[in-house]
């Protein structure tokens, strides 16, 4: 009979330590945190895009342009790096997405004004750019010197693959130096947060 006790005592012992153990086990993974393995190395979410359209990156990088050809080839500017460039006679354009930097020059007997932008410029951008509106005309200075600034609003032309219209904003720069003037146009949806990008391009027009 005694051996039979002893017998029960063992298996009950038994069971109690795989209960124990089970417990143990099952408490462990619980109070693992949440973003944690359980081996206690840190799970992170992968880093998501979080500037909305037509916003240009803080870490974008800049280089000098010099044109090589045309009337005049006597100043310097820069624009972001990579962006995609055409030419044509006078007329460089720089693209990336949905932001726009075309840089024209052309003989000029004398200095533009905020009068000669107001009534020779500006009619000839509401006939040619769709909803042409908000035009305003000031004075400003930058590091080539005075300059003309004409700020307007516009729909961009219709996208060939989604066939979307977005809605721009347009900053005007006329620079004048010798005989010759420089529009440095920049544009972008009327909701990215561009002023400091515009700001470095219109500040970096030095002349040669």
């Amino acid at each position: 009979m005694g051996r039979y006790k002893q017998a029960f005592a063992a298996v009950g012992l038994t069971i109690a330590v795989a209960a124990a153990v089970g417990c143990s086990t099952a408490g462990s993974h619980a109070s693992a945190p949440p973003g944690s393995s359980a081996g206690g190395g840190q799970v992170r979410a992968a880093p998501t895009e979080s500037n909305p359209p037509g916003d240009i990156p803080d870490n974008q990088a800049y280089v000098a342009y010099r044109p090589a050809g045309g009337t005049f080839t006597g100043f310097t500017v820069k624009v972001p790096e990579g962006w995609a460039r055409t030419a044509q006679g006078d007329t460089t354009v720089f693209t990336d997405k949905l932001n726009t930097i075309t840089i024209t020059t052309a003989p000029a007997p004398s200095a533009p004004t905020t009068g000669s932008v107001s009534g020779t410029v500006v009619p000839k951008l509401r006939a040619h750019t769709p909803k042409f509106a908000s035009p305003k005309v000031s004075e400003v200075t930058r590091h080539a010197g005075r300059v003309v600034l004409l700020t307007y609003q516009g729909d961009s032309a219709k996208d060939q693959v989604t066939g979307k219209v977005v809605r721009d904003a347009f900053e005007r720069y006329a620079y004048y130096r010798s005989g010759h003037e420089v529009n440095l146009t920049l544009s972008g949806p009327v909701n990215a947060d561009n002023v400091d990008p515009w700001r470095i391009v219109s500040d970096s027009v030095a002349w040669r």
